[in-house]
């Protein structure tokens, strides 16, 4: 019996394909968070303030796209997020990320956009869609209450 659970668990260490890489501050993730294509670019603007983001490439995030351009009136939730639900459901693959990082942009169940400005741990599950690349600022930007903010292609 112990050599079958070896055996089944190398298999299935030898099917994944998600690599680890390490940016240039040091944190490792994984080969899911790049999306290198121009396709994958997005312009947020909230108020004066404009942040560039990269989108992944999977399903939800060529759901997104798909609705873009959009200027949606988003909600506070708990002094670290702003969110807005869509009238429909979007593919999801959602998965306990831990760690929420300013900037994030997720799906939150099949219809909730969440864009976070603040870090902080999590046990929630989440569909990620990309990141904002430079976050400095988004938490001045987005304030405390609800925001306007607009999605399009870059």
């Amino acid at each position: 019996m112990f050599f079958l659970t070896i055996l089944f668990i190398g298999f299935v260490a030898c099917k994944t394909n998600t690599h680890i890489i390490v940016d240039n501050m040091g944190q490792s993730k994984s080969n899911e968070d790049n999306a290198d294509s121009a396709d994958s670019r997005l312009r947020i603007r909230i108020g004066s303030k404009t942040f560039t983001a990269t989108l992944l490439e999977n399903e939800t995030a060529s759901a997104f796209k798909a609705r873009l351009p959009i200027t949606v009136a988003m909600s506070d939730l708990n002094g670290n997020e702003k969110l807005y639900n869509f009238s429909g459901n979007m593919p999801v693959n959602s998965s306990k990320p831990g760690t929420i990082r300013t900037g994030d942009l997720m799906l939150y169940g099949a219809g909730t956009l969440v864009l976070f400005y603040k870090t902080f741990s999590t046990q929630y599950s989440y569909t990620k869609l990309g990141r904002i690349d430079d976050a400095s600022g988004l938490a001045a930007a987005v304030g405390s209450g609800n925001v306007t903010v607009t999605f399009e292609p870059e």
